[in-house]
């Protein structure tokens, strides 16, 4: 037996907080009847459990992937504008998703799995979970622009969160930097340079936490390796 909003989870809808919302709106159906009580306990084997109009199950075995996303690939699985994305790039029969997105132009490490409740916590901004990009900007940068960047641009009143900023190299008119962020608002890094005036020429996801690239290609995926799995589970075990 199992709770639905735990069941939705587990099956890549969203949060068990969201899914809680979900069940509210009446969006939610267990064996044809619209459920909107919360904390209804459903028998997760035998129960047909509808979310939208569509029929939701848990995934048979849990897969972990990492994949390099090149540029020009959208990270849905179906594109509004008929673009590439990055589901052409994987061969697999079961229903994966991304954890979290990587912008259309923006390339590298990107996470898919089919484990809802992973996918909820590592994107959750409470477990901090630590990104790194490569950014290549066009002209110098100066150091008190990088300052703004460590401490958090303002955007409309608002404060941005506070970002490690690296400069690695500056040639033929391009810096080089590293920039370490840990809650990955939405498009956080291009929005933090466009507020200093900044042009970005490539931006380069190139770590999570302690997975990397390893040396794949772009267009190239495989499973997490154990170890790399259990850094992450323990990260968001605390």
């Amino acid at each position: 037996m199992m709770r639905l909003n735990k069941f939705l989870s587990g099956s890549g809808v969203a949060s068990r907080r969201k899914c809680d919302e979900l069940i509210s709106l009446g969006l939610v159906k267990v064996n044809g009847k619209i459920v909107t009580e919360l904390g209804t306990v459903i028998n997760e084997r035998k129960d047909k459990v509808e979310y939208d109009g569509k029929e939701i199950s848990l995934p048979s075995s849990l897969i972990y992937i990492k994949l390099n996303k090149p540029k020009g690939y959208a990270c849905t699985a179906k594109d509004e504008f008929g673009r590439k994305t990055i589901y052409d790039l994987i061969d697999t029969d079961e229903r994966i998703f991304s954890i979290g997105r990587l912008d259309y132009d923006t390339e590298g490490l990107i996470l898919l799995t089919n484990d809802g409740d992973f996918a909820n916590k590592i994107t959750h901004p409470s477990f901090h979970i630590e990104k790194e990009y490569k950014v290549n900007i066009e002209g110098e940068i100066k150091e008190s622009e990088l300052a703004v960047l460590r401490k958090g641009v303002v955007i409309d009143g608002n404060r941005m969160p506070t970002a490690r900023v690296k400069k690695l190299t500056f040639e033929n008119n391009v810096t080089k930097l590293s920039v370490i962020i840990d809650e990955g608002q939405n498009r956080q890094i291009r929005r933090m340079f466009e507020a200093i005036g900044k042009s970005i020429k490539m931006l380069k996801r190139v770590r999570i936490m302690n997975v990397g690239l390893g040396g794949l290609k772009r267009g190239e995926y495989k499973d997490l390796t154990q170890q790399e799995l259990s850094s992450l589970m323990r990260a968001i075990c605390k």
